[in-house]
């Protein structure tokens, strides 16, 4: 496993212009995030032939890299000592050749290919000359051009998408997305001990250990408040123990003492989201002492007006106006499921790809772990995961109907174990989204599904998961709901399975009735 993960760090440092052209590093629950200097000087189609990468996504001076649940933490920390070894290691420009881990000197220029295939033994799509002459039967070359155009199709698509993304509004959306992402991996961990401990007591077991495990798991999010100070101040520029301190103040037990607009202060009150403000303030005033305040009276009136203005802020008026907003996001979720359940599960579930594709998505981030810290759990992540189920339904029935495509049978056979596991992008940018037609159906297998957990939820049953970050199959250690796990994971197990249903019939029938691209076998009539 160590081998495995420093060779794949090893093979992608080059591929991504050096250590010179990687200006921070981080990870979430599948991907390898880097933050590029110069993003031309990345081979993306190089970076997605290497072995154990699943898929590339490019968005600005971002670089995500897609490999999987587990095997991106070993990877991120095998790449995190590359660079730390570059660092130090203070190689001369004559010392930036490929393969050495020096400046990051530019990737060697030559002629641009024109075509796409599938690499011997991979499912993804990498950067190839076409070949002009055909070998073997007439059937597989036009299958291979088929790959080689849909390839080319989901690599504009990418590129287009990455440019409409790189506004200030969504960037913006990135930047708070970073705050919350590193603490996923204890959301998952503490949400799944919440999920053990909840059934040992409905059973009965272990009395003598549910309370450890309650207080295991819930020790984390009576403080994550102060990790989402502590990371907003560290991405958005500021002191990072500065934005936790202020932070802190929002779930401080004496705050109870404090009168705000009339209303006495309950500790938590405002949640994350007070949490977030809090230390954006911080951070505001933090940069305005350190251009106004002499060097020599920094290192103590800077944290000293920091804490003070930002905290005052806090308790008489952000936490009162984030309870505000916190509660109404917890009112609304559970109106709009109780009221319109399957519109809503239609409507959330159809719409989730695009938005994933537009990079809306990230703003439901804090809204999740609002409903997390409210109610336990989040009410929205199963019905957006339905979206998954609808791709992966799709790439099964274009896997069916394009049965002389080699190559992109081998890319969703490659591409498949990841989306059912809820990581998409290889079945997105390599199958459905260049194809036109199976996107729109996928989404419409992941309304179906959204629309049938919604519909129990206007039963009064309600499915929610205790953590963010996982979806598809990984999602059902993490369901629970009003009325306990087993029929959470019941209701959730049928959204996927009508998801996957309507994904298929709505590909396979949409590519009978417009004829299948690419496919040599006699078409009937009709």
């Amino acid at each position: 496993m160590q081998r495995s993960s420093y060779d794949t760090a090893a093979a992608l440092l080059p591929l991504v212009g050096g250590p010179g052209n990687v200006t921070s590093v981080a990870h979430c629950m599948t991907r390898l995030r880097l933050g590029i200097a110069a993003p031309e000087r990345v081979d993306a189609e190089a970076v997605r032939a290497v072995p154990g990468v699943l898929g590339v996504v490019t968005d600005g001076d971002t670089l995500q890299v897609v490999i999987g649940p587990g095997a991106v933490v070993a990877v991120t920390a095998e790449f995190e000592k590359l660079l730390d070894a570059a660092a130090t290691a203070h190689r001369g420009p004559d010392d930036d050749r490929p393969g050495d881990f020096g400046s990051g000197a530019p990737l060697p220029d030559g002629p641009a290919p024109d075509g796409l295939r599938a690499p011997k033994g991979r499912g993804e799509l990498r950067e190839q000359p076409r070949r002009t002459r055909t070998r073997g039967r007439r059937p597989d070359h036009d299958a291979a051009d088929l790959a080689a155009d849909l390839a080319a199709r989901g690599a504009e698509l990418k590129a287009a998408h990455a440019r409409r993304n790189a506004t200030p509004v969504k960037t913006a959306l990135r930047r708070i997305a970073d705050v919350f992402v590193p603490l996923i991996p204890a959301l998952i961990g503490c949400g799944v001990l919440a999920g053990l401990g909840g059934l040992l007591v409905n059973a009965g077991w272990l009395p003598w250990l549910t309370p450890a495990l309650a207080a295991v798991a819930s020790g984390f999010m009576a403080l994550i408040s102060v990790f989402v100070g502590y990371n907003t101040a560290k991405v958005f520029g500021g002191t990072p123990v500065l934005g936790g301190a202020v932070a802190a103040v929002v779930v401080y037990p004496g705050v109870a003492k404090v009168t705000a607009f009339g209303v006495a202060l309950a500790p938590g009150q405002g949640g994350v989201l007070g949490a977030l403000a809090a230390a954006l303030l911080a951070v505001g005033v933090e940069k305005w002492c350190r251009g106004r305040v002499p060097d020599a009276l920094d290192v103590l009136l800077t944290p000293t007006v920091t804490v003070l203005v930002a905290g005052l802020a806090t308790l008489y008026g952000l936490m009162y106006a984030a309870g505000l907003i916190s509660s109404a996001i917890g009112t609304a979720a559970n109106w709009l499921l109780a009221t319109t359940g399957p519109l809503a599960g239609l409507v959330l579930g159809g719409l989730f790809l695009p938005l994933v594709m537009l990079g809306l998505h990230q703003a439901l981030i804090p809204i999740h772990t609002t409903l997390i810290q409210q109610q336990g759990y989040t009410v929205l992540l199963p019905l957006l995961a339905m979206a998954g189920a609808g791709q992966v339904g799709a790439a099964l029935a274009v896997y069916a109907r394009l049965r002389h495509d080699t190559q992109l049978r081998t890319t969703i056979r490659s591409a498949l174990p990841a989306g059912l596991l809820g990581v998409g992008e290889p079945l997105i940018y390599g199958v459905s989204l260049p194809l036109g037609r199976p996107f729109l159906t996928a989404c419409a297998g992941g309304a179906a599904g959204g629309a049938f957990v919604g519909f129990f939820a206007v039963l009064g049953d309600r499915v929610g998961a205790t953590a963010i970050g996982p979806s598809g199959w990984a999602l059902f250690p993490l369901l629970t709901g009003n009325r306990g796990p087993a029929l959470a994971a019941a209701i959730y197990a049928g959204g996927l399975l009508t998801g996957y249903a309507v994904g298929f019939l709505a590909t396979y029938v949409g590519f009978s009735a417009a004829g299948v691209p690419g496919d040599p076998s006699p078409r009937r009539s009709g």
